[in-house]
């Protein structure tokens, strides 16, 4: 077995999350040290959602896939719940080169490549087929490669929507007024941080196993998510309206290692890309066909429903593109897909 040595990322990650993580980081590395592209390989997909959710849905729908077109040579585990570990630290072990995958979204990801972080801001896009042209652009492209030479993160696909954002709290909210001093859940990355400040709340992060609890112990006020992930959570259970505000349009992508996509052949390699892009619209396919029946669930558990004027939103949230920088890659964006739109009418 080749000498493990210590290189300055593995030090970084030791002095940023401790002996124990840089521990597991060594002992799942070993495997990949001398593993020849042509041998089994395993890839673990580690994600925080439930079974009942269209994401993971698509992540057997990816197994399916991957292990029937590759005669079982590459082989899938699906790990629901977080069971090996948060978001974060998968993502931390997958740039050490363990072989783990995760469905991240883009304002988790801008902490390693920072355009990505703008996939996650407010009223970006309006659909499905605009978030389709833009990660299918030589733009994205080249994010996607900047973070897999810099940081050793591969990007399978990046077309997974979850669906549009809304805000579950215990009070009818109107206008961003409303939600003045309400302390609401959302995810630990800058760009949703600035939104829902932006919007009036504050905002507090908090892993999303732990909302539920969080609610009913009154941790937290509020959440903000979308239809399949409040259903898979149980969430109308401890909130009473929710307000569709849209506010984020919630695309993810199936990033893992890129040591080990690189440990794969080319033919391989092009196969997973393949299953992973088509996993990707089969959930997303799954979220749409969900979303009007959970609706009408969750009215009949009681659950207030309101569609308020998402023009004060957009207005308040327009400060968080000038906050993180990111006005000019917006008008750009905007500009893309319009030229890509009108290729396509």
């Amino acid at each position: 077995m080749p000498e493990f040595r210590l290189n300055a990322r593995s030090l970084r990650a030791c002095s940023k999350a401790g002996l124990r993580r840089l521990a597991l980081s060594v002992i799942a590395l070993l495997p990949l040290q001398s593993l020849p592209a042509a041998a089994d390989s395993t890839l673990n997909v580690i994600t925080s959602l439930s079974t009942n959710d269209p994401m993971y849905e698509g992540l057997v729908r990816f197994k399916s896939d991957v292990e029937s077109k590759s005669d079982g040579d590459i082989r899938i585990r699906i790990f629901v719940g977080s069971q090996l570990g948060n978001d974060s630290d998968m993502l931390e072990q997958a740039m050490l080169g363990a072989n783990v995958a995760v469905l991240a979204d883009g304002g988790r990801l801008a902490v390693y490549q920072n355009e990505l972080g703008i996939l996650g801001a407010p009223y970006l896009v309006q659909s499905y087929e605009q978030i389709d042209q833009l990660t299918r652009t030589e733009l994205f492209a080249s994010w996607a490669d900047e973070m897999a030479t810099r940081h050793g993160l591969h990007i399978f696909s990046f077309n997974w929507w979850q669906g549009a954002r809304h805000l579950l709290t215990q009070t009818p909210v109107v206008t961003p007024s409303d939600m003045q001093g309400i302390r609401m859940r959302t995810i630990g990355a800058p760009v949703w941080i600035q939104t829902i400040d932006a919007m009036g709340a504050t905002p507090t992060p908090l892993a999303w196993a732990e909302v539920y609890s969080g609610l009913q112990q009154q941790v937290i006020d509020a959440a903000e998510a979308q239809y399949t992930g409040m259903w898979g959570a149980r969430l109308y259970e401890v909130i009473s309206h929710v307000t569709k505000t849209g506010h984020i349009q919630l695309i993810s992508g199936l990033v893992g290692s890129e040591r080990w996509f690189q440990s794969l052949t080319l033919q391989q390699q092009q196969m997973v890309t393949n299953a992973a892009i088509e996993a990707g619209r089969y959930a997303s396919q799954k979220v749409h066909a969900a979303e009007a029946d959970i609706e009408k669930a969750l009215k009949a558990r009681g659950v207030v429903i309101s569609e308020p004027d998402t023009e004060p939103f957009r207005k308040a949230t327009e400060v968080v593109y000038e906050n993180l920088g990111y006005s000019a890659l917006f008008q750009d964006i905007q500009a893309l897909l319009k030229e890509t739109g009108d290729a396509h009418d």
